[in-house]
């Protein structure tokens, strides 16, 4: 099975009501092809020289996609705004910020392609199952993409105030989505760690060279190094991606411990993510119900739970990290933090139809329009991995 063969393959519209009620926030409509939010974001920032701090959004939508999310910018332009990669629509005004909380619901549009004709036919049975008994609520790995090379996350260094390691990690651990600029730049900061004069004048300009620059003026003054300076000099963006992303994997595999629990071998089958391994159910027996009804908390130090078997299997997951769980916070910088949020365990699709038909891209295929609508924060290829695990491919 392929996804994404074309941007239209892939299709997201976040739904909202969010009250356009007049006040300093203007409010826009963001469509994007083929381009991150963050990368958007970037570009309205310089095209309107307005300050980061100013724009507020609800969450991530798909690079690899096409995507229409909502935001707001204080005192922002009253106008569109029109690049090669997205376009920008006044919508109105509103008394507060866009916020995550804000957006209702995802609907999705989505091309499974290159299947058999058996395996096309086994995912519209899959997806009948999942209409019936939900699907287990897993973060995908669009959610770890600062996962490199190393398999350390960043933000577990940060938590142990390793802060040489995380700044290494941020800044010279190869990806496998490099592209060959960023390849080199991290070549020689591996090369040249520690000696930061001869790493800053073998980079290129860039956000790397910026944090060099920082270390390599203290070395020439004879400083102390400074590594959480120089870490807490990334953006606070990229910084906060590291902490949900790590945060992301440690629900993944609670969540995973569960299904192992609630559910025998034989109904169930793993499937592995960045996070690890995650068990899906084809279906949830009597006994398993109170799964589907679970709200599962993200962990942190600021978790507050009962004692009981919950908070048990969640201070194991954090223990198998080498951590306890009171040192999942961030001591420093304050403008960082983990999530203190809960999350369903299964959630419900809605609105699941599926429409077979011959493949255009890839002769003697078939291919499986999916139309659906999921709940915030929830992810749409965990839906496909899921419809994936009775095909033949």
């Amino acid at each position: 099975m392929k996804l994404r063969r074309l941007p239209e393959d892939f299709q997201v519209d976040e739904q909202t009501d969010f009250e356009l009620s007049g006040g300093p926030f203007a409010v826009y409509r963001l469509t994007k092809r083929s381009i991150g939010t963050p990368e958007a974001i970037a570009s309205i920032v310089e095209r309107w020289k307005v300050p980061r701090r100013r724009i507020s959004y609800g969450g991530l939508k798909d690079r690899h996609a096409i995507t229409s999310q909502h935001l707001t910018i204080q005192h922002g332009p009253k106008k569109p705004l029109r690049q090669s990669s997205f376009e920008l629509s006044y919508l109105g005004q509103a008394g507060r910020p866009f916020q995550p909380a804000d957006i209702a619901a995802n609907r999705f549009q989505i091309v499974m392609r290159h299947m058999s004709s058996a395996a096309a036919e086994s995912a519209e049975q899959a997806a009948a199952e999942v209409s019936r008994n939900g699907l287990p609520n897993y973060f995908d790995d669009q959610r770890f993409g600062s996962l490199a090379q190393s398999g350390e996350w960043i933000a577990r260094a940060w938590c142990l105030g390793d802060w040489e390691r995380a700044l290494w990690l941020a800044l010279a651990d190869p990806h496998r989505d490099d592209r060959s600029g960023d390849k080199e730049q991290k070549r020689i900061l591996r090369e040249s760690w520690g000696r930061w004069v001869e790493c800053k004048q073998a980079l290129s300009r860039s956000h790397r060279r910026s944090i060099v620059t920082y270390m390599a003026d203290r070395e020439a003054v004879d400083k102390p190094l400074d590594f959480r300076g120089a870490f807490t000099r990334l953006s606070v963006d990229l910084r906060g991606l590291y902490l949900s992303a790590y945060q992301s994997a440690i629900w993944n595999r609670v969540l995973n411990r569960l299904v192992e629990q609630q559910l025998s071998p034989t109904e169930r089958v793993a499937v592995p993510l960045l996070s690890g391994p995650c068990a899906f159910f084809r279906a949830l027996p009597p006994d398993a119900s109170d799964l589907s009804e679970l709200d599962l908390p993200l962990p942190s130090a600021r978790l507050k739970l009962p004692d009981g078997p919950l908070l048990d299997l969640i201070q194991s997951v954090v223990a198998d990290e080498g951590l306890e769980l009171r040192q999942l916070r961030v001591k420093y910088p304050r403008d960082s933090f983990f999530s203190k949020a809960s999350r369903r365990a299964v959630v419900q699709v809605d609105g699941l139809v599926t429409e077979a038909d011959d493949d255009e891209l890839y002769p003697n295929s078939r291919k499986l329009q999916l139309t659906f609508q999921l709940p915030r924060g929830s992810y749409a290829t965990v839906l496909v991995k899921r419809l994936g695990l009775v095909s033949d491919e």
